[in-house]
């Protein structure tokens, strides 16, 4: 089978624990940071306990599938119970799992604090989505994009081999760093960067390996190696850079209920529109209806959208795009 894309990172489980007003206490000001306190010693009563799927592997192959791409995944998943969540999930949206092998120990999961009137505060263990080695691989992966999503240790260095992989065989390679991969610096990541044809990173993330405006930050990444940079910043939108166009996204503003997977959504659907239609405005406009749509629910895949659904909400409500050409 020829892919469409795969996608390349973690499989976990996502447990959300809503503990409302008790957990985190009022906000207070350390050398000129915002922190927020929890009190030790004693027991919280937890309001509400939910479980999803997780891991940025699975929440964007499950992402393009929705959008009608032939889709595959590169995840080394546990040997418990977990992973069979997330391989019936993957099945039953018709994603194409290349990695048989199951690890011997248990899968990794997310701890998602989530209280109210502040952020979520996550505690992430990974399990065995860092020990995938390049020759676990199938020999032989036929695909059009790959999405790389943030990996560590064994699997990060699998990662570079597979970007050799790509160049030599002319598969095209989205790259989606998290922050624990580009506090690593600009060394460290260079060489992805370098094979990447997408770069996208958060406001923060882009703060590691770059310096100066928006602006200056994307002229920096481009100079990296991709032909297009992205950075978002949460209700503020993203901007993106290709040639020397600046693309400037305006979201709408929405009901946030929880802000787990959205950036998964925005950059899987903007390379889901991209691969379809090969326009940038109109991948911006998709990519924020889908995330948008992910962060007015809880986890990251319960309101990914169809590619008509996505469809429709920029027709009926198109987010604004302003475009500058720069010096």
């Amino acid at each position: 089978m020829v892919f469409d894309v795969v996608t390349v990172g973690s499989g976990l489980i996502d447990i959300f624990i809503n503990t409302g007003e008790k957990l985190f206490q009022k906000p207070k000001k350390v050398n000129d940071q915002e922190v927020v306190h929890v009190p030790f010693g004693s027991k919280i009563m937890v309001e509400e306990v939910r479980t999803f799927t997780g891991g940025g592997a699975t929440n964007t192959a499950i992402s393009f599938a929705k959008f009608g791409l032939k889709t595959g995944i590169i995840s080394l998943l546990g040997s418990d119970n977990k992973e069979d969540k997330i391989s019936e999930e993957l099945r039953r949206n018709n994603v194409t799992e290349l990695i048989k092998k199951r690890a011997s120990r248990e899968n990794g999961f997310s701890i998602i604090l989530d209280a109210k009137g502040h952020d979520r505060t996550v505690l992430a263990f990974k399990g065995p989505a860092d020990d995938l080695n390049y020759d676990e691989l199938p020999k032989d992966i036929s695909t059009k994009w790959f999405y790389f999503a943030s990996m560590m240790g064994k699997s990060f260095m699998m990662q570079q081999k597979l970007a050799d992989y790509a160049v030599k065989n002319k598969i095209k390679i989205m790259f989606n760093p998290s922050s624990y991969v580009v506090k690593k610096g600009k060394k460290f990541v260079s060489p992805l960067m370098k094979k990447s044809e997408i770069v996208v990173l958060n406001k923060e993330e882009s703060g590691y390996i770059t310096q100066g405006s928006i602006e200056d930050r994307l002229k920096q990444l481009v100079r990296m190696g991709p032909k297009i940079a992205i950075i978002t910043d949460g209700k503020n939108g993203a901007w993106l850079l290709k040639d020397k166009f600046i693309y400037r996204a305006i979201p709408h503003k929405v009901n946030v209920v929880e802000s787990t997977g959205a950036g998964d959504a925005f950059a899987s659907a903007f390379l889901a529109s991209f691969i379809k239609t090969n326009g940038i405005k109109k991948s911006l406009h998709i990519a924020l209806a889908n995330s948008q749509s992910v962060l007015s629910h809880y986890g990251a895949k319960n309101k990914l959208l169809t590619w008509d659904e996505a469809n429709n909400k920029i027709k009926n409500n198109p987010t604004k795009v302003i475009i500058t050409k720069i010096k």
